[in-house]
């Protein structure tokens, strides 16, 4: 499946449908930037569904190997990059091929082995960090940083939204480029007929 084809389109259709049913709320909310905004965009009400799931891992799968991006592994910042990773492995598996999942703490555990890294990574891997959306784009370089720091690679940063704000030029300016499946421009369009 590649990102022209009608199953791809399809998916990409539905995944917007769900994120415009179920993740964005209208009101008045305060990001995680301190930042005001008249909507909300909580991913995971579509991620950690079953369809959700599905279409995600999917959709990943065909975007990263439309880009290039043969990881050993996909992971990011927990949580919303989990259900991501887990669904993009989950896919690869579906299909006969090795995909690792990983998840980033936002702190290295103070017991056990004291992992900042818990699954599948380890040092030489070539990696995809997924996000659930992007904002400032701290979360995903939280997430570089922490995945450079324990001597893997950084192929490109899959989100699947995208809000638009400016957070993709400070992951680029790291030299890690970036892919959004969905644009929050469109979340926002009134939904057309057919949806």
């Amino acid at each position: 499946m590649n990102t022209t084809s009608a199953r791809w389109i399809a998916d990409r259709s539905r995944l917007v449908t769900l994120l415009r049913q179920r993740s964005v709320t209208r009101g008045t909310f305060v990001l995680a930037s301190g930042a005001q905004s008249p909507y909300y965009v909580d991913a995971r009400r579509t991620t950690m569904t079953g369809e959700g799931l599905a279409l995600i891992g999917r959709l990943g799968l065909a975007t990263m190997r439309e880009r290039g991006w043969a990881p050993r592994a996909v992971g990011g910042l927990t949580m919303g990059a989990d259900p991501i990773a887990f669904a993009i492995a989950h896919a690869a598996r579906l299909e006969g091929h090795a995909l690792d999942a990983f998840s980033v703490r936002k702190h290295a555990k103070e017991h056990g082995a004291e992992q900042r890294i818990e699954g599948g990574l380890t040092p030489g891997d070539e990696v995809v960090i997924c996000e659930d959306v992007i904002t400032t784009g701290r979360s995903a370089l939280d997430a570089i940083e922490a995945v450079r720091a324990a001597g893997a690679t950084v192929l490109g940063v899959l989100a699947i939204v995208d809000r638009e704000e400016g957070g993709r030029a400070p992951i680029e300016a790291a030299g890690v480029p970036v892919v959004a499946l969905v644009p929050v421009s469109e979340l926002l369009e009134p939904p057309s007929a057919s949806q």
